[in-house]
Formats: structure tokens, sequence, C-alpha cells
């Protein structure tokens, strides 16, 4: 488990410094489209484009267009990737079409990927185009928005998912749903040698609350040798009561109220049971799951921080230079991330970007402070006053 946790970082990591590494190019390239980068309604903008995005999915997951959504993500895919690959595949081979100057290594990356995604979507496929589209969305992203549209986005996109986990819950049916497409919306990090994504009917998310049960509604669930889903009690019925579905296992400590038939448990023999319950369940837990978002998100005021601030020490990360509010922000999130798998690991989910982006501004604004930003500097509303 520790092994796949390892494993995300190292995901986050790599598409922090690749998209720290592409900023330039991509300004270089003219992908640096906003006119403005300092006007925060282009966050506004973007953030009603996902709230489209989500209802256009959900309406695709319950009325059976999922097989739409699936084109549109791998075209999305190959398209972001040609971005990267014009930038750090050398240009060998080109012809000129229409006017253009093709370069046909690059365009054979992106049609990989498209053919990878529709034709073999196992877990290093998923993971391994996940990690070019995240590399070059937050790349772009980042020559694109300044410093205050991208602390807008991290903070409005942090409250939106904490709604949309805690709140109405339609975040865990949107997962739920892409997740069965497998496409690289959910990056995916297996605990096991053996595992498939592709041979995981159900694979359970991250953010799935029925995924890790917790607390009074706690039931262990397992596979029986039919293949069949049975509870892990001495019997397959699972009783109204919950409490009751482990009366068998309690021993003396458990104290049932005979007028009622309920089970009353102190407040010892419960932690100990739901401590029980959450090792069973990484038992069987055989791949973390985390959205390809909570990734792009926070990296996104990375690669601003990085591209937009001129003033401050800068930081060599394998070669990659950086200023030191970019670096900070990395190491914020980083931290943010190892809490956010800390808790998931203890049996609860949890909403990623709240933890993620408030790390990422907290690390952004500490390494500006350090650099010795004005408060106007570090909040990006030089071009305002």
């Amino acid at each position: 488990m520790l092994a796949a946790c390892a494993g995300i970082v190292g995901i986050f990591l790599v598409v922090q410094l690749g998209a720290l590494a592409l900023v330039e190019p991509f300004q270089e390239q003219g992908h640096q489209v906003v006119e403005d980068t300092s006007d925060p309604t282009i966050s506004i903008i973007y953030i009603g484009a996902i709230l489209a995005m989500t209802v256009l999915v959900l309406a695709a997951i319950r009325f059976g267009g999922q097989f739409i959504i699936r084109a549109l993500i791998i075209f999305a895919g190959a398209y972001i990737g040609l971005y990267v690959f014009q930038v750090i595949i050398p240009t060998y081979v080109t012809v000129d079409a229409l006017g253009y100057n093709v370069d046909i290594i690059a365009w054979l990356g992106a049609v990989t990927i498209a053919g990878a995604l529709y034709l073999y979507p196992e877990w290093y496929v998923i993971d391994a185009t996940g990690i070019v589209m995240g590399i070059g969305a937050a790349g772009l992203f980042g020559v694109n928005f300044g410093i205050l549209p991208a602390l807008v986005l991290l903070t409005a996109l942090a409250v939106y998912d904490a709604i949309s986990v805690y709140g109405t819950e339609h975040m865990l049916t949107l997962a739920s749903g892409v997740m069965e497409m497998r496409v690289p919306v959910v990056l995916v990090v297996p605990v096991t040698l053996s595992y498939s994504f592709l041979d995981d009917s159900k694979p359970e998310t991250v953010e799935t609350e029925e995924s890790v049960p917790e607390g009074d509604d706690a039931e262990l669930v397992g596979d029986n040798e039919n293949g069949d889903q049975t509870a892990n009690t001495e019997t397959d019925a699972i009783p109204e009561n919950p409490d009751a579905a482990i009366l068998n296992e309690l021993g003396p400590e458990g104290v049932a109220d005979l007028d009622t038939g309920e089970l009353r448990l102190d407040d010892e023999t419960r932690s100990e049971l739901d401590e029980e319950v959450r090792e069973a369940l990484e038992e069987k837990r055989d791949a973390l799951f985390i959205g390809l978002g909570d990734a792009v998100i926070p990296t996104v005021l990375v690669a601003s921080a990085a591209f937009f601030i001129e003033t401050g020490p800068t930081v060599s990360l394998l070669g990659v230079q950086a200023t030191l509010p970019a670096v900070t922000a990395m190491v914020g999130t980083l931290i943010g991330l190892v809490v956010l798998l800390w808790m998931v690991l203890k049996g609860r989910a949890h909403a990623g970007l709240p933890l993620l982006n408030g790390g990422a501004i907290a690390g952004y604004l500490l390494g500006a402070l350090v650099s010795g930003l004005t408060l106007v500097e570090m909040l990006g509303l030089s071009s305002f006053v």
C-alpha cells in the first residue's frame, strides 16, 4: 500500500516538473492565447465550462451516451499529447500539408495515445497518457493564467470539490461512471502486481463513499468462490441494523438490548471494530485511484508562479529552473497529497482539491513572502492598482 502511495506522489512530481519544463516552450510556440492573463474572469469562464461538462457527463452516464464522452476524452488526450510531443521530441521528419509544417513523429505520438486508449486501456496506458495530458494541460494553463486567475481558480474549485463530494455527492457518481469508460480522467496505481484494470469490473475510487465504509454503516464485503458478493459474517444475510451483522464476532464485549434487538457497543469495542474494518478493506483493495484533475489543478499555480514571477531566487529541479514560489507551491501540494492519502487509508473517502489546492496556495504565499514580494505582487493585483 505504501508503494502505491509513493507511486501517486511520483506521478504528481512528474506532472509538476513536466509542466515547469514546458511553460517557456509553450509561450515561445504561441500557445499563450489569453490577451490579459491577469483578468480573473478567465477563471470564472473555465469554472463555468467545468460545470457544463459535468452536467453533460452525468447526462451521458444516465442516458447511455458514455461512448461519446469516451471518444471526446480520447481525442482531447491525443490533442494535448500533440502539443507536448511537439516540444519534447526533436523535429526530424516534417512534411508540408496545406501550408503547415507537420511534425510526423509528434503526430504519430498523438495517434499512438488515441489508439492505445481505445484498444487497450490497461492501468499503465491510462497512467502514461494521463501524465502526458497532465503535463500539457497544466503547462498550457500556466502560461495563460496569471497569478490572480490561478488563485481564483484553485480556491473556487477547492470549494466546488468539497461540495460535490460531501454535499451533493454527484462527484461520486461522476467518478464511478468515468472509471467505467477506461479513460485517463482517473489515474490508477495498483497495490498488487497481478492487478488488471481491464479485469476490474467495479473499481473502487478514492472519492467513493461506498468503497470505504466507516462507523455504524461499515459492512465487510468480499467475493465468494462463485464470484458473488457476500457479507463476511457467519451468514450471508445482512440484518437491517448494521451493528447486528457483527454480533457473533464480539463475544462478551457487545451487549444486546433484548427489547429492541439492537446491539450496544462501548466506545473501546467500536473503535477496535472500526480498525478491523479498515484493515480488512486495505487488504481487499487492489489499487488506488485519484483524479487527474487533482494533479493538474494545483500544478496550474505552480506553472503560473514559475512563468509570471520574475523576481526573487530561483531553484534548479533536475535541470528545470523554477522560482522559489513555484517550488514552495510544489512542496505545499505534495504535503497536502500526503495528508490526503493518510486520511484515505484510515478508511474515509475525501475530496482531494481542498487539501491539494490549499497546500499549493499556502506554499506559494510562503515562497512569495520569502522572495520579498509585496502583498499586491504575490496576489497578482499589480495591474489593478
